[in-house]
């Protein structure tokens, strides 16, 4: 589910969303992909969660169930600092689910689209956590496979990884048989593009695509058709132009041979070296303009969750009757919706919410 926006602008529930998923309320739709569709949620405390719903005709697929059940029992199992933690899910069920911590913060993706290139320092310290967080889900099993600007989100203490493990659950069953391809072509390695083998040195070079996209606001290997774009990336070598002298190692991580790659841990290290200060992830890690987008989306989330709860307090008996009617119920591993009164109430929240982030 890596085209989904976790970090985008809330948006309301369209007509065919459910309500609810197992005992989470939807709030909010934050985003969807050729995998899913990524809510906005909340735990039973208030906690804002990301849960990320299984399009059916994968739910339908015996070999992406197997493969899915596996990769969240591994995700399970990456506790890092620089990654989104497993809150709940369901791989058996009518339709698979994922729940992870919801992280108020634009992705890489749309915070180089509207902002610009990043600072040295601040590549330095997103190629640093995000080879640390390589270095966990490497550690459990785990090839990510689908590492992009889209999958990295931008947080106040640092970057999270996100969506690692999935696609492996979804390459050779149904969705390959869509038209949706398993990665993204501008950030495969030239062993993925070439159909060989996946391995944790495939995520490097994505790393090293990653960390060259947020330094000079475009990819290593330019723009167009995927199919010329994995040419490029199979035969020919990286365009690095423009790219600060501080980050030149950013060349090894695209090495085509894998074993010429360096490892995380080697990563981690050429980042403090490259560093003219030890490195430390601060609330002030990002450009002003970012910082400001992530307190934004923050506020948001609370505000949400605000007007919710005060809306639950004093049902009218017109409302209670209805929803005794119409509630909202479970059905299935699926859901069905309440009255419009509240509908209505929830997508002035939203839109509300969602104009504030």
């Amino acid at each position: 589910m890596g085209e989904a926006q976790h970090g985008g602008q809330f948006r309301p529930l369209e007509d065919g969303d459910p309500k609810v998923v197992a005992s989470y309320r939807l709030a909010a739709r934050l985003g969807s992909g050729g995998m899913g569709t990524v809510y906005l949620s909340y735990t039973p405390g208030g906690h804002p969660i990301a849960l990320k719903t299984i399009r059916p005709e994968l739910g339908e697929d015996p070999e992406f169930r197997r493969r899915f059940r596996q990769e969240v029992k591994a995700a399970q199992r990456v506790q890092g600092l620089y990654t989104a933690p497993v809150i709940d899910y369901d791989t058996e069920g009518t339709q698979p689910w994922l729940a992870t911590a919801y992280v108020p913060g634009p992705s890489l993706h749309s915070a180089i689209a509207e902002h610009g290139a990043l600072p040295v320092s601040s590549v330095l310290l997103l190629l640093a956590g995000v080879a640390e967080a390589l270095k966990v889900i490497h550690a459990a099993g785990i090839v990510h496979r689908d590492l992009k600007p889209a999958n990295v989100l931008l947080a106040a203490d640092g970057p999270r990884v996100i969506d690692f493990g999935i696609a492996r659950a979804a390459d050779a069953t149904a969705l390959t048989g869509t038209g949706v391809s398993i990665g993204t072509p501008a950030f495969m390695s030239p062993e993925q593009a070439a159909g060989k083998p996946v391995t944790p040195k495939s995520d490097v070079f994505a790393l090293g695509q990653v960390a060259a996209y947020a330094a000079r606001g475009t990819g290593a290997y330019g723009d167009g058709p995927s199919h010329a774009v994995l040419y490029r990336i199979v035969h020919e070598e990286p365009d690095l132009s423009g790219l600060p002298g501080e980050l030149g190692f950013i060349a090894r991580c695209l090495a085509k041979d894998p074993d010429g790659r360096p490892s995380p841990a080697e990563v981690i290290s050429l980042c403090q070296d490259a560093s003219p200060t030890q490195l430390r992830q601060s609330g002030s890690w990002l450009p002003a303009p970012i910082g400001a987008d992530i307190t934004q989306r923050t506020s948001a989330s609370a505000e949400l969750l605000a007007a919710r709860a005060k809306a639950s307090e004093a049902p009218t008996a017109a409302q209670e009757h209805e929803d005794g009617l119409y509630g909202v119920r479970a059905v299935e591993g699926g859901v069905a919706g309440g009255g419009e009164h509240e509908h209505r109430a929830e997508r002035e929240d939203i839109a509300r919410a969602g104009h504030a982030a």
